[in-house]
């Protein structure tokens, strides 16, 4: 796969360079021929996304409300209801060919969970699935304490991906309740300083996280 650290970057710009790769990739799957695997890692300024099917009453206050506030909201193609990006938070867009690696889009989210997993638990932090909510969780056995600290929401074509995760790492967590995140009106958000009680350095956690990449989707 080629990395590429796309830094601080606005959404908007982000998208369209997903848009641009996903559609070489497709071009030369149409010609028989097999597109590179790319992982982008970025942050992004604030802003709320919408995918394809959420519901705009998860949205709890008006677009110029948002706008007063420094927030952008875009709707987009994407599976997923509506989420937060922002400074602190590693925002991960695969742009794989799943076939190239031999699974489906199941497996693929799977993949996505189990790196955040692994991630999490070098740092002594227990995450988990939870039944019926894509994302990555803490304490899903307390109901009155689950929380979520990396959420995903994709979209593919003829097992081309694009889009991907949203991981809080030092993330300013009160940007979440301008939204119902992910749908859910019972359950919290966190982030890895919010667990750890200090911030964690990021090119630290991209450089983690890429091997990780490696080991679950490349395996030795």
């Amino acid at each position: 796969m080629i990395y590429k650290d796309l830094e601080n970057i606005e959404y908007g710009h982000a998208w369209k360079y997903q848009q641009e790769l996903f559609a070489e990739a497709l071009s030369l799957k149409d010609k028989g021929e097999q597109p590179e695997n790319y992982l982008l890692f970025c942050e992004h300024p604030h802003v709320i996304t919408i995918g394809k099917h959420g519901k705009h009453e998860n949205l709890l206050f008006q677009e110029n409300f948002l706008k007063e506030k420094g927030v952008s909201l875009f709707q987009i193609d994407r599976g997923g209801d509506i989420t937060y990006h922002g400074p602190g938070q590693l925002v991960g867009y695969p742009i794989f060919d799943l076939e190239s690696y031999d699974i489906g889009l199941r497996q693929y989210i799977f993949n996505l969970e189990e790196i955040i997993i692994r991630f999490l638990a070098s740092y002594n932090i227990k995450a988990e699935r939870l039944e019926g909510a894509a994302g990555v969780w803490i304490d899903t056995t307390v109901p009155a304490r689950t929380r979520k600290i990396a959420a995903i929401g994709v979209r593919s074509s003829r097992f081309v991906t694009m889009h991907g995760f949203a991981f809080n790492i030092n993330t300013d967590l009160s940007y979440f309740s301008l939204i119902n995140p992910c749908g859910f009106i019972d359950k919290g958000v966190t982030s890895l300083e919010k667990e750890l009680g200090h911030k964690v350095d990021m090119e630290e956690v991209k450089s983690k996280m890429k091997e990780l990449f490696e080991e679950v989707f490349i395996p030795q």
